[in-house]
């Protein structure tokens, strides 16, 4: 469990986004026993800064699937405070709702401990008991008819293991993410993770257009054929990364 004063560090960080926030609207998975609401993000032209989310949204209207594959990173944790997780999802750019399955790693013990998860926000994150481990790959996708049912499917296909979930939310299906995030807003130290093969509603993540988000001292590099990843910014990767951005994305 998540000790008591990371929740209230994480509704301070969140007021104080909001007071000064622009308009989108980011909800996102909260760890183990805590429920956080949505918090605001600061935009620059086409590029986001995310707060707790970084890696790729795309926004619009009709979302009904998003698949992606990542592979945990090895992390060092910094502090009891640090706290992330990767996740794929639909919602919670620009609305109160979000469905998402992803992992998390929590430094609150001291060590970094990883758990796999999903959660229908606002309700409470739900998880899964299964074995997690640095160095697996994962499988995670949210599907939906359209009429607030939502299929929830996480894979480790490193060791085998496989849940799915059916739920029920009046969602609006309005964004759709492939992000790490970090509601404590302090992330434990890792060298690279990538998302591949990331795809929205049966195509290539590509086509969405999404809008790229940093967050943390992390950044993401240029999204390519539904593949991209999270590297430090300043470093190597970053400066790989900035090489290559997409057009679109404006700085």
């Amino acid at each position: 469990m998540i000790h008591a004063r990371l929740r209230a560090a994480a509704a301070a960080a969140a007021l104080a986004l909001a007071a000064s926030a622009a308009a989108a609207t980011p909800a996102f998975a909260a760890p183990a026993g805590h429920a956080y609401g949505p918090a605001h993000t600061h935009s620059h032209g086409h590029r986001y800064d995310g707060g707790v989310w970084g890696g790729y949204v795309a926004t619009g209207s009709n979302f009904q699937s998003i698949s992606g594959s990542w592979t945990m990173p090895q992390v060092t944790c910094n502090t009891s405070n640090d706290l992330f997780a990767p996740w794929v999802g639909i919602d919670g750019y620009g609305s109160q709702t979000v469905e998402q399955t992803g992992v998390q790693v929590d430094c609150s013990s001291g060590s970094p401990v990883y758990s796999a998860w999903y959660e229908m926000y606002p309700a409470d994150p739900q998880y899964w008991s299964d074995p997690v481990s640095a160095g697996d790959n994962f499988t995670g996708s949210v599907t939906t008819d359209g009429s607030g049912n939502y299929t929830l499917t996480l894979t480790d296909n490193t060791a085998g293991w496989s849940e799915n979930t059916q739920q029920s939310l009046n969602g609006q299906n309005v964004s759709a993410e492939a992000v790490i995030e970090s509601p404590s807003q302090s992330y434990p130290s890792f060298n690279e993770l990538d998302f591949t093969g990331v795809t929205v509603n049966g195509q290539s993540f590509d086509q969405s257009s999404p809008q790229a988000i940093d967050s943390g001292q992390y950044t993401e590099t240029a999204l390519q054929g539904g593949s991209f990843s999270i590297v430090p910014a300043g470093g190597a990767g970053f400066a790989r990364a900035h090489a290559t951005r997409p057009a679109n994305i404006h700085y």
